[in-house]
């Protein structure tokens, strides 16, 4: 999911992708640490004093936005650091974008026309 960075429109994920998002964002401390790496790659080290959470805690909740496709980490000699995925977020801005209402439509179809 979410493989590659493209300047074209991002593909509408399945359903299971889009539900893996959202769980991702519905943790407050989640949501921290999208809102501390939004300025940038961040240390884990410097992670876990912004976002007051213990290591292990923190591992946890960065593996479901890494799981997700939200963040991506790399390795330098012992440090770990985190960045958010821009094309996940377009990715999300698509499927937040497509839960715009529609205009109704002259006939209405179904149980209740």
């Amino acid at each position: 999911m979410l493989s590659g960075m493209s300047t074209a429109a991002p593909a509408r994920p399945t359903r299971e992708e889009t539900a893996r998002l959202f769980h991702a964002l519905s943790d407050p401390t989640r949501l921290r640490i999208v809102e501390l790496l939004r300025h940038g790659e961040r240390c884990v080290c410097d992670l876990t004093e912004a976002a007051a959470a213990a290591q292990s805690r923190l591992s946890f909740h960065l593996r479901v936005l890494k799981d997700a496709g939200l963040v991506s980490d790399r390795r330098e000699g012992r440090w770990i650091y985190y960045e958010i995925r821009r094309d996940a977020l377009d990715t999300l801005g698509a499927v937040l974008g497509s839960f715009e209402p529609h205009a109704p439509s002259a006939k209405r179809r179904g149980c209740c026309a």
